[in-house]
């Protein structure tokens, strides 16, 4: 099979492949698609592939480079090494918006430092373990797996180095998301969240997030999966929101785990304090059985891994430029010192032992997520069953050990969030490797832009979640009246970071509250992060922009909040098994509902998304899903699974996402400049329009037409 394969370009063949502008290129398109990657897993735990997309815009950017300034034209493995170099950005993304937001849920700031490392750290791990793994993997199985998105991408290569480009969809799609982001949220002309609450059946209502970026992602997954995923959001709002009010109106004490009765709730508390738990159990049911799933690949995987580190021989000779990966040496070297790099990060609180057991995990894991690519794609690769499993398994040996201690919560999630990391970037990094290889790129020049673009992007990921989580972040003075009387016990000092600051400049002491508190603490403070005074008195509750519970400030201003799904998830495993605090009833619910979906034929990892996420956010996918599956109907003949992955309305939601996402980090960063956000509210210009649901959805409608038109478009 692999002798009667010949790439685009020959092994003899010269062409000039590595150079500064494509990688530069690559880095800016991988931060740009990095940081828009990591909003869109902050709000609904998923993201999309973004290999395509970036390959399609540096053809297009280069052809524009070359017609106004004169410069030379990209050859297409210049292009290649761009979308290599650009794409390691989302993975890096999607693993720490699925892990470090649980330092915040856990009582923890989100430490830079520590999020930085933990980036760093996996993304080249993730590509260090792929460098043995080509050959076994993208080469001898060559035919077998098939890996979808990268032989996509290497037709978007080779259409556009024969002349064909859809640069402008992808900046068209961009541009629609950026503007109509920046007119709903920042100039706020229409609600960016209808809702209809419907007082015939407490408890029950509909809303959707008229959001560019959700409807572009509801393209890109189609109507299946998008469908189940509205079908966990009605489940959740028109069943066991309901039943919770309706059997809990009597009661005359609160349900643990609230704290205030059920019929003094709004429905958004209700899903905060049962169906989230409730979803947060299905979402790791769902998790693990797909890993169980993929159990025969797993272990085959493993095994041809290990097959290809023992008969991979230091100083073998190089056939040819298309054979030559970066030496086996340096990924011994390499895996040595990030085993000491993990070790004496101060930040990660991991010992040797844990430093191995990273390692371990990570091999596995990059081996079981680039087989699995190969075969199914990264759109179904369970990277959270994955994470799941590796931070059940580290929580139980420290259990086992009585590594039960605060600073064993940080350790526990850091090992979870470096596999994570590592094996998402796995699966993307094997992706390029098969782009490569169909085009006739030069491994090693891939591996070396891989390992660039991973550092650049984990560098300027960190600072993107802190930017977002303190923009949202909420400073509210309607705390309790309590005094602090040991004032040794509090934190360093911190000034406000949010719009408050510029009402009070002044140095807080931090107090942090959690289950294991003083109990006369608790009786009358919630666990949470407060400000305290010099004289110890509580001042401000500080409520944090992801995950946080306040969607107001005191002067009554909205405020855009991140769920982070995923991130509450791996709390809810740390804190059960560490503390054995958790409403295990709602949980195995969740188990339970989970696997009524499989028996069904059901995959219950979408549906318990569902269930997991507000409504508001299923509602946009769901119409995306339904515009996807319009398109599909209009085309009279079968398309390919190629034809699919580029076709115009797949280019087009890309750059929704892109523009939307991007369009909502900007308008974070107006939330912290003083007073620039208010400059920015149109709203009482749009008068009665502005409040209106009906003109909300025909705007968004709207939006949703025009991504048909352009789906109907051929593809490249």
């Amino acid at each position: 099979m692999i002798k009667e394969f010949k790439p685009f370009v020959s092994a003899s063949e010269k062409m000039k492949e590595f150079s500064l502008g494509p990688i530069l290129m690559g880095v800016f398109l991988g931060v740009l698609f990095g940081a828009s990657s990591l909003y869109l897993a902050l709000k609904i735990g998923m993201t999309v592939s973004a290999s395509i997309p970036v390959a399609v815009l540096s053809i297009t950017l280069f052809k524009g480079l070359s017609k106004v300034f004169g410069f030379r034209k990209a050859t297409i493995l210049e292009n290649n090494m761009v979308q290599t170099t650009g794409s390691a950005g989302e993975s890096i993304a999607f693993g720490v918006a699925v892990t470090m937001p649980a330092l915040l849920i856990l009582g923890y700031d989100l430490d830079l430092n520590r999020i930085m490392t933990v980036s760093v750290l996996g993304g080249l791990l993730g590509v260090l373990m792929m460098i043995p793994l080509r050959q076994a993997l993208i080469v001898k199985e060559h035919g077998k797996l098939i890996y979808p998105e990268g032989t996509a991408c290497a037709q978007v290569l080779i259409a556009g180095e024969k002349g064909g480009s859809s640069g402008k969809i992808v900046f068209g799609g961009f541009f629609l998301g950026l503007f109509y982001k920046f007119f709903n949220v920042g100039m706020r002309l229409w609600k960016d969240v209808p809702e209809k609450v419907f007082g015939f059946f407490k408890g029950s209502a509909i809303s959707a997030e008229v959001s560019p970026e959700l409807l572009g992602v509801g393209y890109i997954i189609g109507l299946r999966t998008s469908a189940i995923m509205m079908g966990g959001g009605v489940l959740s709002s028109f069943v066991l929101i309901p039943m919770i009010a309706l059997f809990g109106a009597n009661l005359t004490e609160p349900l643990f785990p609230a704290k205030v009765l059920i019929k003094d709730m709004a429905i958004h508390d209700i899903w905060r304090n049962y169906v989230l738990y409730i979803g947060a159990g299905a979402v790791a049911a769902g998790g693990i059985i797909s890993l169980f799933q993929s159990l025969p690949t797993i272990f085959n995987g493993a095994r041809s891994g290990l097959a290809s580190l023992l008969g991979n021989k230091i100083g073998t000779v190089i056939k040819d430029r298309t054979q030559d990966d970066l030496p086996f040496s340096y990924v011994i070297i390499g895996t040595l010192l990030m085993v000491l790099g993990l070790w004496f990060a101060p930040a990660l609180h991991i010992n040797l032992f844990s430093a191995i057991l990273i390692i371990l995990f990570g091999f596995l894991f990059v081996t079981v997520s680039s087989r699995l690519t190969g075969e199914i794609g990264s759109s179904s690769n369970p990277i959270s069953g994955m994470t799941v499993a590796t931070l059940l398994l580290t929580c139980l040996v420290f259990l086992a050990v009585g590594w039960i201690g605060p600073e064993y919560r940080v350790g526990a999630l850091s090992i979870a969030a470096v596999v994570c990391i590592a094996a998402s970037n796995g699966g993307t990094t094997s992706q390029d490797l098969k782009t490569g290889f169909i085009v006739g790129a030069t491994p090693k020049y891939q591996q070396i832009g891989l390992l660039i673009g991973a550092l650049t992007s984990a560098i300027v990921i960190g600072y993107s979640l802190q930017l977002l989580n303190d923009a949202s972040t909420v400073y509210s003075k309607k705390v309790p009246d309590y005094q602090v009387m040991n004032m040794s016990s509090l934190k360093e000092k911190q000034f406000i970071k949010g719009p408050e600051k510029a009402q009070d400049s002044k140095e807080y002491h931090v107090l942090q509250v959690t289950e294991q508190s003083a109990p006369e603490m608790l009786q009358s403070l919630s666990p949470g992060k407060y400000l305290v005074d010099d004289f110890g008195k509580v001042i401000y509750l500080v409520d944090p922009g992801i995950n946080g519970s306040l969607n107001k400030r005191d002067d009554g201003s909205s405020v855009t909040k991140y769920e982070a799904p995923k991130a509450r998830l791996m709390s809810l495993i740390i804190d059960g098994i560490l503390t054995q605090k958790l409403p295990w009833g709602l949980v195995l619910l969740g188990v339970a509902l989970a696997l009524v979906l499989e028996l069904c034929g059901i995959s219950a990892l979408p549906f318990a998304v569902g269930v997991y996420l507000p409504i508001s956010a299923s509602a946009p996918i769901f119409i995306g899903g339904v515009v996807r599956y319009l398109v599909d109907r209009k085309h009279k003949s079968p398309i390919s699974q190629a034809e699919a992955e580029t076709g115009s309305g797949v280019l087009f939601s890309s750059g929704l996402i892109a523009g939307g996402a991007i369009a909502g980090i900007l308008l974070a960063l107006t939330q912290i400049m003083e007073g620039f956000s208010d400059k920015l509210d149109f709203s009482r210009a749009m008068g009665v329009l502005g409040k209106s649901d009906l003109f909300s959805l025909s705007v968004f409608i709207a939006a949703a037409v025009v991504l048909y038109f352009v789906g109907k478009k051929k593809s490249i």
